[in-house]
């Protein structure tokens, strides 16, 4: 299916991964907003390669630890670009949060993030896309969602549970909306991981390396582009990691 002129609202945009799906869908012909928290030169830096590439680019900063971020970003796309007809909730957050050391406020900010606001941008997107006959949303989720790592309850918690909303979300907006997720396994390590660790992760991959952003984008651009009658999958992007035992 064709993507020339559609409108793609990714969220957290302006750096590693959603920075990969949002060059890789204006590559595909969408016009983009951008949602960005606290990276202002990276998400000015994106708009001007989207506008390169001859594509409309919208900036929308915004705390998706705020309840009201979400309906914000929607609103203010539909008034400045038009209903979005592509979804890609990428944005979160990632920490470790070990029972014995995890306080409310950790694990609610991580909550708010990963789980509540995907849900409130879901629905607000749903909405615009079933006025305009239909749209697809795609969850960033995690393999840790099924293979928890130690220490990391409340990430993996968290993406276990966009996992299963992923589902649930398919099933209440078809036929008109497809909602489908991509789980990465290792796209980029975090800044702050030593090399003495990425070895051993990657050491456990298949593959024996890591994946890349632009291969997560890939397939991105790859779910939106074939079949409309996928819907309610998950679509790992790991290496292999999460067949081995």
């Amino acid at each position: 299916m064709e993507l020339t002129d559609q409108i793609a609202l990714v969220t957290g945009a302006a750096r590693r991964v959603g920075r990969a799906i949002a060059l890789e869908l204006a590559a595909a012909g969408c016009d983009l907003a951008v949602h960005y928290h606290r990276s202002d030169d990276d998400a000015r830096d994106l708009a001007e390669e989207i506008q390169r590439l001859g594509r409309r680019v919208k900036l929308l900063k915004g705390d998706l630890n705020e309840s009201d971020t979400p309906d914000k970003i929607v609103s203010e796309l539909c008034k400045t670009m038009g209903a979005p007809d592509i979804l890609v909730n990428n944005a979160a957050v990632y920490g470790p949060t070990p029972l014995s050391k995890t306080d409310q406020t950790q694990w609610d900010r991580i909550f708010r993030v990963n789980v509540t606001a995907p849900a409130m941008l879901v629905r607000a997107a749903a909405e615009q896309m079933t006025k305009s006959g239909g749209g697809r949303i795609i969850n960033l989720t995690d393999i840790l969602a099924d293979r928890p790592a130690r220490d990391c309850d409340a990430y993996c918690a968290s993406k276990a549970a966009l996992t299963s909303l992923t589902r649930s979300w398919a099933l209440e907006l078809a036929p008109t909306i497809t909602v489908n997720a991509i789980a990465p396994g290792i796209a980029v390590f975090p800044d702050d991981c030593d090399q003495q660790t990425r070895q051993r992760l990657v050491s456990r991959v298949p593959m024996k390396r890591t994946g890349t952003p632009e291969e997560v984008a890939l397939l991105v651009r790859l779910l939106l582009t074939t079949s409309d009658y996928i819907t309610g999958q998950v679509f790992p992007i790991d290496g292999g990691r999460s067949i081995r035992p």
